[in-house]
């Protein structure tokens, strides 16, 4: 059991605390209440028709910029692999079961057998000539082992 000062001094700490927490929140509120009240004075000092024009322009400008950043993004290493771990971190919530049915048909057009250039939906593909495994996460165009340069592999059933 705790004695009798440690929890006092426990509860002064606490005290201190809370006092500090309650006057620096305060303080903010009032802050951001100033603000909102500069701001709302401003903007009833303007007129609707610049509002609407600024409005416009801004939307203009966000327009202009996705287009300007597009094909950089198209280049970009880190998008692609943030694209990538998205669809990684899909495949492991989805259930593989399903996933494996629906791959079922295409899986027995293929015989479990793929070459650079086919398409697979998701699936685990090992390359026959140096058993290098790679896991297909999204629909893909199926391309030469990495490690080999080898251009045939075989499909895997996903594990559930």
């Amino acid at each position: 059991m705790l004695n009798k000062p440690v929890i006092t001094d426990f509860y002064q700490k606490l005290s201190v605390w809370l006092t500090d927490v309650k006057k620096h929140e305060v303080t903010q509120i009032v802050e951001l209440v100033e603000q909102a009240k500069v701001i709302l004075s401003s903007a009833e000092s303007i007129p609707e028709e610049k509002i609407k024009q600024f409005i416009e322009n801004f939307k203009y400008d966000l327009h202009e910029f996705y287009l300007s950043n597009q094909e950089q993004a198209k280049h970009s290493i880190f998008l692609a692999l943030l694209n990538e771990s998205f669809w990684a971190l899909l495949v492991k919530i989805t259930d593989k079961s399903q996933v494996e049915w629906a791959e079922l048909c295409e899986d027995f057009d293929h015989n479990g057998d793929y070459k650079e250039g086919d398409i697979i939906g998701f699936g685990k593909l090992t390359c026959v000539n140096c058993h290098h495994s790679l896991l297909i996460s999204r629909l893909s165009q199926v391309s030469k082992c990495l490690h080999c340069n080898h251009d045939h592999f075989i499909r895997e059933s996903l594990s559930p």
